[in-house]
């Protein structure tokens, strides 16, 4: 039971709100019974320290534009609503480095750094940047886009960050803080861990300067084809900001978009050189395709379910990340074309060709959760490649492990033990129940 009013006594220093939980208020179909959202550090820090005290299970929601991926919560007493804490606290363009609230949009934050020539270089997918994606979600799940080529993905660019753990304390790991918790580099340990180990409240990031020049080298072949090439493109030394593979579903082919991005005359000289590579054409526009998530089968029949249980807005099918090494790309297509005809599935890819890549799978439960494992064959090894489907339908859910084989279990269980002992955060959403 949730004493809303001892909540907010808690918040009455912050100025931050607390209410009973509406209709929409739910994570990936479990509903919550209040929502609090304060205003500052101090007040995320004063409420979790409450809720705690009363038992409650917490779990955070920026823009809630990838609140159903992962796992459902075992059950959801608090969404903590990190939208109060908005604000652009430091950027020093001197130093390439910004610092951020949780709640800042990471379009808002985008287009501020760019005034001054300057990108965060996360490149998450449109649809999540026009549904007004947060910096604290997009660390939370991990957030990577085409140009991680290059640039790494959030968690090779975030320096540090203020967390609150689930009793209160505030804590603090990295550059641009104050004070340290030894031990653990919390900014890191936080990214993709969805929100059960603590909450991020701000987090320092580098940027990169802006290159304001852009080509793309674009070729259509079979997959196994354009896969080579693409490889070819990676490994070479004319250091490509992104290699992207786009193969829709029921496809015989593929697409290849390489990126080269620079100042002037160069950027042309060396897309030149990379269509040589891959027998392809330069273009100024980047493919329709780029950057975002991919469809599915708008053929396939099954498993679809209504907005708001679990799948893909408009592709009625199952969404899930694949990694691969360099060479494993290559089998990955091939295992994707396989469990087609095999199980009647459809499976789309679309992503980085040096190996982490989009899946949506379309088909009734048994047929997708065949083709998952399929995918999850073309690597013998966690080491080698991985399949985590992160939104699906209940259905399809009770057909397969969403998170597959992951390695280093016991210690991630462990780390969970100390941090949140009593499991108030956000518990089953994360691989192994955590």
């Amino acid at each position: 039971m949730v004493d809303l009013q001892r909540l907010e006594d808690a918040l009455k220093r912050d100025g931050g709100q607390v209410q009973e939980a509406g209709p929409a208020d739910a994570v990936d179909g479990v509903p919550a019974a209040a929502v609090a959202r304060p205003a500052s550090a101090d007040g995320v820090a004063a409420v979790l320290r409450e809720a705690t005290a009363q038992g409650l299970v917490t779990v955070a929601r920026g823009a809630a534009t990838a609140l159903d991926w992962g796992a459902p919560p075992e059950r959801v007493d608090l969404i903590l609503d990190t939208t109060g804490l908005d604000r652009l606290v430091e950027h020093g363009a001197g130093d390439l480095v910004v610092v951020a609230e949780a709640g800042l949009s990471v379009a808002e934050l985008a287009e501020t750094v760019l005034g001054a020539a300057q990108e965060l270089v996360v490149d998450l997918p449109p649809e999540r940047l026009a549904g007004g994606s947060t910096v604290g979600g997009a660390l939370s799940t991990g957030a990577s886009g085409p140009r991680r080529l290059q640039r790494g993905g959030i968690r090779d660019l975030v320096l540090g960050a203020t967390v609150v753990l689930t009793d209160g304390t505030v804590a603090s790991s990295g550059g641009k803080v104050v004070k340290n918790v030894a031990g653990y580099d919390l900014a890191k340990l936080l990214t993709g861990a969805y929100g059960t180990l603590g909450i991020v409240v701000r987090a320092a990031f580098r940027l990169h300067p802006a290159r304001p020049d852009r080509a793309y080298v674009v070729v259509t072949g079979p997959p196994a084809d354009v896969a080579a090439r693409a490889r070819e493109v990676v490994a070479s030394q004319l250091a490509p900001a992104a290699v992207e593979i786009d193969r829709p579903a029921g496809s015989d082919v593929a697409e290849v978009a390489v990126l080269i991005e620079g100042t002037g005359r160069a950027v042309g000289q060396r897309a030149a050189a990379v269509a040589e590579v891959l027998g392809g054409r330069v273009q100024a526009a980047a493919p329709g395709w780029w950057a975002a998530l991919p469809e599915g089968s708008t053929g396939s029949t099954g498993d679809r379910s209504p907005a708001g249980d679990g799948s893909p807005a408009g592709s009625g099918g199952t969404y899930a990340k694949a990694t691969a090494t360099l060479v494993g790309v290559a089998g990955l297509l091939a295992a994707a074309r396989e469990a087609e005809q095999r199980y009647g599935a459809g499976v789309a890819l679309r992503g980085s060709a040096a190996g982490v890549l989009h899946a949506v799978v379309t088909g009734t439960p048994e047929a997708t959760a065949s083709a998952v494992g399929h995918l999850r064959g073309a690597a013998t090894d966690p080491r080698d490649g991985t399949v985590t489907v992160l939104r699906a339908s209940r259905a399809v859910r009770a057909e397969l492990d969403v998170w597959g084989q992951v390695g280093g279990l016991d210690l991630m269980r462990a780390i969970k033990q100390q941090l949140d002992p009593g499991r108030n955060l956000a518990p089953g959403r994360f691989v192994g129940g955590i």
